[in-house]
């Protein structure tokens, strides 16, 4: 992390923050989720939490060295939520720890809650027979005995309901009462007033021993139904971890290297830059490096979405987990352990699966209350019923199930029930229907499937904030060189400009030059000589920097096989231009501003001539030497080929679509034309360092209406990262480099533009299933509390008893995480 002074006056330096990653068992439901943020946020040092319920992890932020992972692990487990810190790796701390690896636990979860279903499937099979009159007295007469259906409740209790039982009381015990804890009560009330009655058949009281054995039966089949949901919403994960090879073939002595020498093979994790190994075909390559000896094609799929192999040669480079498959190589890695490119990718995706959307910050707040709030609820309904209900309505009766009842004075009713049983069902149907489930699985799940598809797809989202930004998009700023463009410009023009002798020059499209003898002296006293030595004085200075126009003319030099002079004393102004000494001469190269600003006329023919060049597209390098103007050198970049397609999708999506460059408006104006934008929607002639600047006015100026506008900016991340960052959602190509990981929130690892349309496709379709999970979770609490209290009970006769109440509750959580899975439809979409 970088560190800043605060202020010139208080140079205070922002603390380094590391983040720790524990691995936590034993959260069922949002209560959980906001018990362990507690915990956590309660210890000494720590500065922020993120807890995900789908995932099972939590990610804490602290200043360096000043919370002990250890301790935060051990502090979990003793509140009884089993907890290991994660290395970076991927692995478990602690070799010899007595907790399971995650993996593991969930296996065993997932096993031991079958195993409680089949067992409470059978329970209620029997306990329902009873229900079925003569048949099944007739076939065993002890399926309609009292005490038999006491058996099977007490059973249900001691076996498959122990676990809930458990976990509800300790929750309650430290003050963090959750799902289990509102079960545990529903199920314990239903059976101890059962009991009662039949021990006390004198107060008249009727047994409904069969309602805790349906409760846990509903309950338990719809945990290991969203247990099954929650691991397919994982797969994907799942598979890009799988991608991370194991095993590296470590060529020990270099020095003699060949495609068939011999290796030893050692954990990827070990290899370290600079070493050598050797991939064989069919193998995994083990981290990033380039390759050194042969010649094969690599699968690159996992990476970029393409099928097609791409050959890989000596001096190419290779990327980890991509797979190698026709010839044997040796590759020297350039990257290992958490800084390869799939490491990168993987902790991307992690990370983005704990940064929650705003829109869950409501359901995170009322996850805080939800079980007092319904315990109260439930009191409130036994008090309301008890005391009142019963009394103004006193014909209603209530035997099970999901009743229609009658309540014509005339019509023949069951032996009414006592008012404290008619209040007590009422109050255990409050407590078992509501759903804390369905909140805490709303927003995880829906980020679990949509970041780990994007990334099948080379398309990195870093979270679910990022995900409610780009709902709320209204403009998309492209940054025009490397990014519209194809980012790979050929010099087109080179003009001598000669004081009050004219203009003369070489232009079209094969370049400049073409003399095969090209002098050695490169200028003279007060100009070059020929367009050629002029290409000669400009491909030194650019020696000493990357930009893509630099590229453009050393290889115009390259291609002429021109000797290029030495150049010392380079310095950059970016968006401006490059100087540099040549042979004792200082030399300039850039744009207008950068030649008025070191005080260098330009005459009115030149200005003509640049504006020429500019109208048609190419952007225009001037050349100054010794403090005059020598030449021009005209450079043309093409688009890339979907880059018009891209607009066109985009402004299609309702979106204004604007393009944002350094260039002269000319040649800014003939780039919008062929995108077919308007020419207020090119914004150009603005610098790197200004570029974050003309973001923020477009956020400020507001569009369609709005007082501020929503703005992304499409970048290469190679001059244009603090756009990227200031832009309320920046989207970068991956072929730049990695500050684009750092400053961007959506990274396209294809380098394709129509995955700008596709992230953004992807990004609104995640988010609106986050809308429907949250909308869902709280229509279903809303709706089925107030009718498990009774309140359609004395109108229409609708009342749910405790059993249905629990099979509602039990399938509200699975249809949240099945909504979530059915984003991986967009997966077949082109």
């Amino acid at each position: 992390m970088q560190l800043l002074p605060k202020t010139k006056l208080a140079p205070e330096l922002d603390p380094i923050l590391e983040k720790i990653i524990l691995d936590v068992g034993g959260m069922k439901c949002a209560g959980c989720v906001n018990a362990v943020e507690r915990q956590l946020t309660q210890y000494p040092g720590v500065k922020s939490v993120c807890v995900n319920l789908a995932t099972e992890v939590a990610v804490v932020e602290s200043e360096s060295g000043a919370v002990d992972a250890d301790a935060l692990a051990q502090r979990l487990t003793a509140v009884g939520f089993p907890t290991q810190e994660r290395k970076a790796s991927g692995t478990v701390a602690g070799e010899i720890s007595s907790l399971p690896d995650p993996a593991e636990r969930q296996r065993r979860e997932m096993r031991s809650s079958v195993r409680q279903l089949a067992i409470a499937a059978m329970l209620l099979l029997l306990s329902a027979s009873g229900h079925f009159g003569n048949f099944g007295s007739s076939v065993l007469p002890v399926l309609n005995n009292i005490w038999f259906h006491c058996g099977l409740a007490t059973v249900a209790l001691l076996i498959p309901g122990r676990p809930i039982l458990v976990d509800g009381w300790l929750g309650w015990r430290r003050n963090a009462p959750n799902m289990n804890t509102l079960v545990g009560l529903g199920t314990l009330t239903a059976y101890i007033a059962s009991l009662i009655a039949l021990l006390f058949p004198q107060m008249g009281w009727e047994c409904f021993f069969d309602e805790p054995v349906m409760m846990l039966g509903f309950i338990l089949l719809g945990r290991t139904l969203e247990q099954q949901a929650r691991g397919r919403a994982a797969a994907a994960f799942r598979k890009l971890l799988a991608l991370q090879p194991l095993l590296a073939r470590l060529i020990a002595n270099p020095e003699k290297v060949a495609v068939g020498s011999s290796s030893v093979e050692i954990p990827a994790e070990q290899v370290r830059v600079g070493e050598w190994l050797q991939v064989l075909p069919g193998d995994k390559i083990p981290v990033d490096g380039e390759v050194v000896v042969g010649q094969t094609t690599v699968d690159e799929s996992m990476l970029t979405g393409e099928v097609v192999p791409v050959i890989k040669q000596s001096g190419d480079m290779v990327t980890g987990g991509t797979l190698n498959q026709s010839g044997a190589i040796a590759i020297q890695a350039t990257r290992t352990g958490s800084d390869t490119t799939l490491a990168q990718i993987v902790a991307l995706v992690e990370a983005a699966q704990t940064r929650k959307a705003p829109v869950q910050k409501l359901a995170d707040t009322v996850a805080g209350y939800f079980t007092y709030g319904v315990l109260t609820a439930s009191i409130l309904t036994f008090v309301f019923w008890y005391f009142f209900g019963t009394h103004i309505w006193t014909n209603i009766t209530m035997s099970g199930g999901m009743e229609m009842i009658s309540h014509a004075p005339n019509s023949q009713l069951p032996t009414p029930h006592s008012p404290l049983l008619i209040s007590l069902k009422l109050a255990i149907a409050v407590m078992v229907v509501a759903c804390p489930c369905a909140l805490g699985l709303a927003t995880p799940t829906a980020i679990l499937v949509g970041t780990a598809m994007g990334a099948e797809r080379g398309l990195l989202i870093k979270g679910g904030d990022v995900l409610e930004k780009v709902h709320q998009l209204d403009t998309v700023v492209f940054d025009k060189t490397g990014t519209l463009t194809t980012g790979n410009p050929i010099v087109t023009d080179c003009l001598l400009i000669g004081g009050d002798e004219g203009d003369e020059g070489v232009g079209g499209d094969e370049g400049v030059g073409g003399d095969e003898g090209v002098s050695e002296h490169y200028y003279s006293s007060s100009s070059p000589s020929s367009p050629s030595s002029l290409i000669q004085v400009a491909a030194a200075v650019e020696s000493g920097t990357h930009h893509p126009l630099a590229k453009a003319i050393q290889q115009e030099a390259q291609r002429q096989h021109l000797s290029i002079p030495e150049a010392v004393d380079f310095h950059t102004e970016a968006g401006l231009g490059v100087s540099a000494v040549v042979d004792g001469t200082v030399v300039l190269l850039g744009n207008w501003e950068w030649l008025s600003w070191h005080g260098i006329a330009i005459s009115e023919t030149a200005q003509q001539v640049a504006q020429d060049l500019a109208t048609d597209g190419k952007t225009v390098v001037c050349v100054a030497i010794g403090g005059t103007l020598a030449g021009l050198i005209g450079v043309s970049d093409t688009l890339r080929p979907d880059a018009r397609s891209t607009v066109d999708k985009l402004r299609q999506m309702g979106l204004r679509v604007m393009l944002l460059s350094g260039d002269r408006k000319e040649a800014a104006s003939v780039i919008a034309k062929q995108l077919g934008l308007d020419s207020a929607d090119a914004i150009a002639g603005v610098p790197p360092a200004k570029k974050a600047a003309a973001i923020q006015s477009l956020q400020q100026a507001g569009t369609k209406g709005t007082p501020q506008s929503v703005v992304a900016m499409v970048g290469d991340g190679i001059n244009d990262a603090p756009a990227l960052s200031q832009a309320d959602v920046g989207i970068a190509l991956h072929s730049g480099t990695d500050v684009a990981m750092e400053t961007a929130e959506i990274i396209l690892m294809r380098d394709r533009l129509n995955d700008v349309v596709e992230s953004i496709q992807l990004s609104r379709a995640t988010f609106n299933k986050i809308r429907q999970n949250l909308f869902w979770a709280f229509a279903y609490n809303t709706v089925g509390i107030p009718l498990a209290a009774g309140l359609l009970f004395p109108s229409l006769g609708f009342v749910l008893n405790p059993s249905g109440a629990a099979a509602l509750m039990a399938f509200s959580s699975v249809s949240v995480v099945t909504n979530s899975i059915l984003l991986r439809r967009l997966a077949h979409h082109p």
